[in-house]
């Protein structure tokens, strides 16, 4: 698996962004049962950086917490046969690994929620990179239905890793 990290901003949170990430996004491909080794693009940066983001890819005038920019589509989340009938749009070509995409964090929001929700800031870290695969994966929250899917899903992995709020 290869995962690109670029941090464009470095507040004192004092996490192991890359270790923690490089375990989620593992746990994730496992626990969804990737067939392939894959990469993730993820970009660490600030409110005022994902702002930018939200408004220019989703007409969003806020920041956010976390966006997540597929590039495999799924008719049905983690279903993989897509990929295989789109090889060429889907895998690097100097590598082989299926890119799944992009995720960007804002953490200034892992600080924020982590002392919201009132759990410690590895565990909010950790939430968002899995509900960023999750989006990479094919899930979505937009139905009732799909929201608890994907609730359940975070939650399993989250706990098979021990980390808990």
């Amino acid at each position: 698996m290869t995962l690109n990290i670029e941090k464009e901003y470095d507040p004192p949170l004092e996490l192991d962004f890359e270790n923690i990430a490089r375990a989620v996004v593992n746990q994730v491909l496992e626990e969804e049962k990737c067939p392939y080794e894959a990469e993730v693009n993820l970009l660490l940066t600030s409110d005022e950086g994902i702002h930018k983001l939200n408004r220019e890819y989703r007409n969003i005038d806020r920041p956010t917490d976390v966006l997540s920019f597929p590039q495999v589509e799924y008719e049905i989340p983690a279903d993989f046969t897509w990929a295989e009938e789109h090889e060429a749009d889907c895998f690097n070509p100097d590598t082989g690994e299926l890119f799944l995409g992009d995720i960007v964090i804002s953490l200034d929001k892992v600080a924020e929620q982590a002392d919201r929700y009132n759990h410690n800031r590895k565990r909010e870290y950790a939430f968002l990179i899995a509900h960023s695969m999750l989006h990479l994966l094919g899930y979505d929250h937009m139905t009732e239905e799909d929201a608890a899917c994907m609730e359940a899903r975070q939650s399993a992995i989250l706990d098979h890793m021990n980390i808990r709020r």
